[in-house]
């Protein structure tokens, strides 16, 4: 305000100045006419100047405005378009990777997080053998391929696309890992094939049974009528039939219930209650060789309670036909997703037979019907989770469920 006020006097003055060499003027009239207008002039330089300078401060300011450039508007919508396009190859579900040469074995390197948590510690065992395996596939092909990981072998398919980079030739790894959906295939492909099987085995065989009750009692009824040497013969082999038709409708009813696994009902579980459900369940078979741990002790998770008592149960069975001592331990993996492991001191599985103790029919034991692992993975599975056999650090088994 102080500023501008003394802009104002300085107007005042300046205008003050220019009347007074006005009156100055006529005073002078006596001097020659051209030295009285070159004396005017040079006195109005400083009144005239200074109003210049006052009214120009005084004036308001207008905004500068500059007219946008053309190539402006294009190059945001270019950089926004960019950085969306960064955002959802980062979070893509297709792992992809870099191979910095276009033939041959070259660097690898992730390019987005599924790609960097394929190769993070607690999935694959040995990401320098995935980086060769990657590297050694053909440009142009779709192949699946096979993997180690902790929870076990895992497949995925994987596609390989060349391309030049700032004149640099590079190739693109696209891997989708698909070892979920093809065991959810197989399992629905088993579940179609037992179902269809059982049916028709037991199309036949309850005939059989009902037939060889009826010859049976037929048989008494006729027994004063045969020779006695006849009727124990025919005794021996419908009873034979008998006894076997029924050994095989309860074989193939144990099988339809691969089959007939009900909904899963899934509902907040504390998982430190089912624990000592199951520990108190099973405690007199293991003598205090069975130990159990959640961590943190509050752990909760939306599951089926019966299912996954019963997918432990046929776990923990198997291990206690294989060894002395078994654990149960349960905690949150990486993702924030639940992992339950199940281990014991037991012989193992041989490395030949791993990639087939979740088959149905499939059993190592002379008496085993391959039933057990299957209901298994089939628990597992209808709950949404997933079951592998893991290599374990020592002697013994290993199964990983992960929910």
């Amino acid at each position: 305000m102080a500023s501008e006020h003394a802009l104002k006097l300085g107007v005042a003055a300046g205008a003050a100045g220019l009347m007074a060499l006005s009156v100055a003027a006529d005073i002078l009239s006596p001097i020659p006419e051209p030295r009285r207008i070159v004396l005017c002039a040079l006195l109005a330089i400083a009144p005239a100047s200074l109003l210049w300078q006052c009214l120009r401060r005084l004036s308001p300011r207008m905004p500068h405005m500059e007219m946008p450039s053309p190539d402006a508007a294009p190059s945001r919508e270019l950089a926004d378009a960019m950085l969306a396009l960064e955002a959802r190859l980062e979070h893509s579900p297709i792992a992809l990777f870099r191979i910095e040469n276009a033939s041959g074995v070259g660097a690898v390197a992730a390019l987005n997080a599924s790609a960097r948590r394929l190769t993070a510690p607690g999935r694959a065992i040995a990401p320098q053998s995935l980086h060769q395996l990657l590297a050694a596939q053909a440009t142009g092909q779709r192949q699946l391929i096979s993997f180690d990981t902790e929870r076990g072998a895992e497949r995925a398919l994987v596609a390989i696309s060349a391309l030049t980079m700032q004149g640099s030739a590079q190739r693109l790894a696209a891997l989708m890992p698909v070892e979920s959906e093809l065991e959810a295939e197989a399992l629905n492909a088993w579940r179609e094939l037992v179902q269809v099987l059982t049916h028709e085995i037991m199309n036949s065989l309850t005939p059989v049974a009902s037939l060889s009750r009826t010859a049976c009692s037929l048989l008494e009824e006729a027994s004063e009528q045969l020779p006695q040497d006849i009727h124990a013969d025919l005794n021996t082999a419908l009873d034979a039939i008998a006894r076997r038709a029924a050994s095989l409708v309860d074989f193939v009813s144990s099988y339809r219930s691969l089959s007939t696994v009900p909904q899963a009902q899934p509902q907040r579980v504390l998982l430190e209650e089912l624990f000592e459900r199951l520990k108190a369940l099973l405690q007199p078979q293991w003598e205090n060789r069975l130990t159990f741990s959640v961590e943190p002790a509050s752990m909760e998770v939306m599951i089926d309670p019966g299912q996954l008592e019963q997918a432990l149960i046929n776990l923990l069975k198997n291990a206690a036909e294989a060894g002395t001592e078994a654990q149960v331990s349960a905690r949150l993996s990486r993702g924030g997703r639940l992992r339950i492991e199940v281990s014991d001191n037991g012989p193992g599985v041989p490395e030949a037979l791993a990639a087939h103790i979740f088959t149905p029919f499939f059993s190592t034991k002379k008496q085993g019907r391959g039933i057990g692992l299957a209901m298994v993975r089939h628990l597992v599975h209808g709950n949404g989770g997933t079951v592998r056999y893991a290599r374990p650090v020592g002697a013994g088994a290993r199964f990983i469920l992960t929910f």
